[in-house]
């Protein structure tokens, strides 16, 4: 295990921003993990993944510990599904590639989703009408407190639109560890949300495959969203809100034009995206901070913003949206 004193973050965030840790170590397994906190234990701790969630907003005084476990295999079989156990430091889209590849489906909606397995169900990720609580069979996580390692099923987890208890009621007590995840042999494919159908148009696509269907969202994203590598972001920093029927058709009644989907009983989720751009911040950009000009759901650093201009630019965008909507706006990006 090495310790690593004033260690530069700018590499472990997608946002790019340069935030310097008190120290920060790697590691790969659960020993080096027990090892770390048993070494550290007087000091505050960040579990990181593939830094594609979070906002640094200031240095941390304290340990980053960057979980990279490792590993895909293949934990049992039957006749319909193949469970997969893969290491929470494997990066996510990775994972959906090895099984695109493999034809297993179920994920490849979640295709060029940035960030790592281990986060995945701490978020419930979810892009184009699937969340990883439709694949999530189990998980093992390492209690901190008690240096025990748990087994959560899908029920444990509690899983919500961008949420799980690892968000709310067990956050920061728990180190995720590897997730399974139940994969289909024969495919149930998911086309009716967003624009996968109009792209598989445009691929010229006559016969549906998990292939087909994971290239058309990553064509769609990679249109949308801005690649991490040349200009920092997040993805999504917004989630999109869900409101009460009675309340959507107030706001309908205002603007005809809102759009909106069905989100359970007597529920309309709204694009959040939408919100944001008719309060006029699509494109915006005060100094290297910025809402992106494709997608104004996604905010982005264009070079040396820091975290603490990027969070006050989110709150003008929430506070404007409340103004303009009444709708109050919850950030999807963990801010730190």
């Amino acid at each position: 295990m090495e310790l690593k004193e004033n260690f530069s973050l700018k590499k472990y965030n997608t946002f790019g921003v340069d935030a310097v840790a008190k120290y920060f170590v790697d590691f790969t397994t659960v020993e080096s993990l027990k090892n770390i906190l048993a070494e550290t234990k007087n000091e505050r701790k960040l579990i990181l993944g593939g830094g594609s969630n979070i906002l640094l907003t200031r240095n941390y005084d304290g340990v980053v510990m960057k979980n990279s476990i490792p590993g895909i295999d293949v934990v049992k079989e039957d006749e319909t599904y193949i469970y997969l156990r893969a290491g929470a430091g494997v990066n996510w889209h990775a994972f959906v590639m090895y099984c695109v590849e493999k034809n297993l489906a179920g994920v490849e909606n979640l295709s060029l989703i940035p960030g790592s397995v281990g986060a995945s169900p701490m978020q419930n990720i979810g892009a184009y009408g699937v969340e990883v609580k439709d694949v999530f069979h189990e998980l093992e996580a390492l209690n901190v407190l008690e240096n025990t390692v748990q087994k959560f099923i899908n029920a444990d987890c509690e899983f919500g639109y961008r949420e799980s208890v690892f968000k709310k009621k067990y956050r920061s007590q728990f180190v995720i560890l590897n997730v399974t995840f139940r994969l289909r042999k024969e495919p149930v494919f998911t086309t009716s949300y967003g624009a996968i159908r109009e792209e598989l148009e445009k691929m010229k696509v006559n016969e549906l495959t998990i292939k087909a269907i994971s290239d058309a969202v990553i064509a769609i994203r990679r249109s949308k969203l801005p690649d991490p590598a040349l200009i920092g972001n997040a993805g999504s920093f917004f989630k999109n809100p869900v409101v009460s029927t009675e309340t959507f058709s107030k706001l309908q009644h205002e603007y005809p034009l809102l759009p909106n989907f069905l989100s359970g009983e007597n529920l309309r989720k709204i694009p959040a995206g939408w919100l944001i751009e008719q309060c006029g911040w699509k494109g915006y950009r005060k100094g290297d901070a910025g809402c992106y000009n494709k997608q104004a759901l996604v905010l982005v650093n264009y070079g040396n913003a820091n975290g603490d201009e990027i969070y006050k630019l989110s709150e003008e965008i929430k506070n404007s949206v409340k103004e303009k909507f009444g709708i109050s706006l919850e950030t999807e990006v963990n801010i730190k």
